[in-house]
């Protein structure tokens, strides 16, 4: 399998991530700014096919209209010579202090007003652009305590403006659809719609849940202490996964934002694998983008954030060589029959039967011998895991 990136892998970054110019709560910036003409033209040399945005990513928040349309005609001029494409745009609602206690959830009526001009503004763009998919991430809905956020209202607001959101591409006509970035904190103590979870039943209340999906973050899961690729296969389980984000996370503490794999290595050969080879014929189940949402290191200039957009793209080309060679191995198709992993796809009812049929069925209860299971039957997981761990190292 080849490790160079090709457009067909569908690699994806945000400006935002390989543009990081280092800045954090303790220290200002260690890089300087990274023109998006620069940002398109090296992603384009590196194999990469797509670029993605916050509208202040490219223009700032009080740019005139002249400046706003200077930016993105550089930006559609850099697309054209390169070949490079938009799959996804998103709106900074979390940077400026008129943001400081959220965008659609503020307490302040009208900055929920202007968030969602903002916004739709920013789909205007995104529908020019011609990006599929619009992401959400609501960094700043929410609150430090308690008393301060009618949590309740906050939801019935949230509701309001993704509903409307909907409204306005339908009567567009745009092809875009919305995709939901659950986080638990930070900035914020704590975030509305904090997992994948939390999101995919916020959008059963929708009016229009048909046009809203989720883009989980491996990061943002894993620091709820949740399994990443747990949540995919619920998100691809029930037609979600509208776009998603790959990074780096070590336990449960703040959003490191590491090279895919620079964390926790194991999820992430399991999150390629379901990626790559889950689906119901064995092939990939997730078609879309795979893009990385990561921050190269305050401690890189930019030939180090080079490397390191480099490192995101072949660790994922490794763990999916990995994974193919894992799934290939006739040892580990012996591990999987003896583990019944494929048994698990068998409905636990016969074909037409009813709970009357199973509760006259004397095999599936009384006559059921569970003694074997005590010292016995075992499902053999650690040799299944075994091998997976030895293929993810090479070992085999």
């Amino acid at each position: 399998m080849a490790l160079t990136p090709t457009r067909d892998d569908k690699f994806s970054f945000g400006l935002w991530t390989i543009g990081w110019v280092g800045q954090d709560q303790f220290g200002g910036p260690s890089r300087a700014p990274l023109d998006v003409v620069t940002a398109v033209e090296k992603l384009s040399e590196l194999g990469a096919y797509g670029l993605t945005f916050h509208d202040n990513d490219l223009f700032p928040i009080d740019a005139s209209d002249a400046e706003r349309t200077a930016q993105i005609g550089r930006l559609q001029k850099a697309l054209a010579d390169t070949g490079l494409v938009i799959p996804m745009v998103t709106t900074n609602l979390f940077s400026h202090p008129v943001f400081k206690d959220g965008g659609f959830t503020s307490n302040d009526r009208a900055v929920r007003r202007y968030s969602i001009r903002k916004v739709l503004r920013n789909i205007d763009l995104a529908a020019e652009l011609g990006a599929r998919t619009f992401v959400m991430w609501g960094g700043r809905e929410g609150s430090e305590y308690d008393s301060a956020k009618d949590v309740r209202a906050a939801l019935e607001r949230y509701r309001e403006a993704v509903d409307l959101l909907c409204d306005y591409v339908t009567d567009r006509g745009y092809d875009l659809r919305f995709a939901i970035e659950p986080k638990p904190n930070e900035p914020r103590g704590d975030i509305l719609l904090p997992t994948l979870g939390h999101a995919l039943a916020f959008i059963e209340t929708l009016a229009r849940p048909e046009l809203v999906g989720i883009n989980p973050e491996t990061g943002h899961e894993q620091m709820a202490g949740l399994n990443f690729t747990h949540g995919i296969a619920q998100a691809l389980y029930q037609g979600k996964l509208f776009h998603i984000d790959l990074n780096g996370q070590r336990s449960i503490k703040f959003d490191q934002d590491l090279v895919f794999g620079h964390g926790d290595l194991q999820n992430a050969f399991s999150v390629v694998d379901l990626l790559e080879n889950g689906g119901p014929n064995g092939g990939p189940s997730y078609d879309g983008p795979r893009h990385f949402d990561y921050k190269p290191s305050r401690t890189e200039d930019y030939d180090g954030v080079w490397e390191s957009a480099k490192a995101n793209m072949r660790m994922y080309l490794l763990l999916k060589e990995r994974a193919a060679a894992f799934r290939a191995d006739s040892e580990v198709q012996e591990a999987l029959a003896a583990a019944r992993v494929a048994e698990l796809s068998e409905p636990t009812l016969n074909p037409g039967e009813s709970y009357d049929d199973l509760m006259a069925d004397r095999t599936s209860f009384e006559d059921f011998d569970i003694a074997p299971y005590f010292n016995g039957k075992g499902f053999g997981f650690v040799r299944l895991q075994q091998l997976a761990l030895e293929h993810l190292i090479g070992a085999r």
